[in-house]
């Protein structure tokens, strides 16, 4: 078989979300979850994770139906990754209430054959200790090799991500994470602090506000699509760098058209709890609202 044009290596688990919008328990999530089907309206996408023998028989199906290849999903003794958690006023920002790691305890990543040689590799938020291990795993390095990563790997495993950032391409982390990797509150500053640890581009996500990208001679930032309702935040950023690193495997040179297009996929995720709107969610929708988000953001006659 054909090697997977693009893999991604994170996390699949079960939510419990409260937001002023409502609530849904036991919803179907994780950082690869939500990667995979924003990636998956766009190119071949296969799934490296952990589920427990809880793992739904209809989660699995939609995984699959959406067009994204679960060879990697990878099954152990126990319960799947839970999550919980509730936002407040404009929800950019999640409370966790309760994590239970279960599975994720266990996790060691297996590559498929087909999964070794990938054009795009996305490590997403995940231990960095594990992040390399899959480095180390390839058959060849691929063409692109982005990551993520969250406040706990930070503060608890720097020495180890900062391996990281020496052999990815591309970083895709969020306001927050920026500055306190940097240890700076000006997101500027910070950006360039924290490009000095590798040669990459890097993207720092800023919810409701947009994007940033920082490049060698340039920066560019776009806004988020504004939306009448925002319902549930989660997952938002791994739909983003789904949708980002599935448009520019198809146009590699359009990486600012890549950004924006993610920055669509991630505008459908809110508009519904968990992966809802994304399991239905067609690439005509996504190219008119693209269109209508250029048009909004339009300059030329300034």
């Amino acid at each position: 078989m054909d090697p997977i044009p693009l893999v991604v290596v994170g996390t699949v688990a079960y939510d419990t979300i409260r937001t002023p919008m409502g609530a849904v328990s036991e919803a179907l999530g994780g950082s690869a979850t939500y990667f995979s089907l924003a990636a998956a309206l766009f190119t071949r996408v296969g799934l490296v994770a952990a589920v427990g023998e809880d793992f739904r028989d209809e989660d699995r199906q939609l995984l699959v139906d959406r067009g994204v290849d679960i060879t990697g999903l990878q099954t152990y003794p126990g319960e799947s990754f839970r999550w919980v958690g509730e936002y407040h006023g404009a929800l950019d920002e999640a409370h966790t209430l309760e994590t239970r790691l279960n599975v994720l305890t266990q996790f060691d990543p297996v590559l498929p054959p087909t999964y070794r040689a990938p054009e795009v590799l996305f490590l997403a938020a995940i231990d960095p200790e594990l992040q390399l291990r899959v480095l180390d795993r390839l058959e060849r390095r691929p063409r692109l090799v982005a990551c993520d990563t969250r406040d706990f790997w930070i503060e608890h495993t720097r020495p180890a991500l900062l391996r990281v950032l020496e052999r990815v391409d591309c970083v895709l982390i969020n306001e927050g994470e920026a500055r306190l990797l940097a240890g700076d509150h000006n997101v500027v500053r910070a950006a360039q602090a924290i490009r000095r640890w590798g040669s990459f581009d890097l993207i720092i996500k800023r919810g409701g506000y947009g994007a940033l990208l920082f490049q060698d001679a340039s920066v560019f930032a776009i806004p988020a699509y504004p939306l009448e309702d925002v319902v549930d935040t989660t997952g938002a950023g791994d739909s983003f760098a789904g949708g980002f690193l599935g448009a520019l495997l198809r146009e590699p040179t359009r990486v600012r058209k890549a950004l924006v297009l993610g920055n669509v996929v991630a505008s459908f995720t809110v508009e519904d709890f968990s992966v809802r709107r994304l399991a239905t969610l067609t690439w005509s929708e996504v190219w008119r609202r693209y269109l209508e988000f250029r048009d909004v953001v339009r300059l030329e006659d300034l």
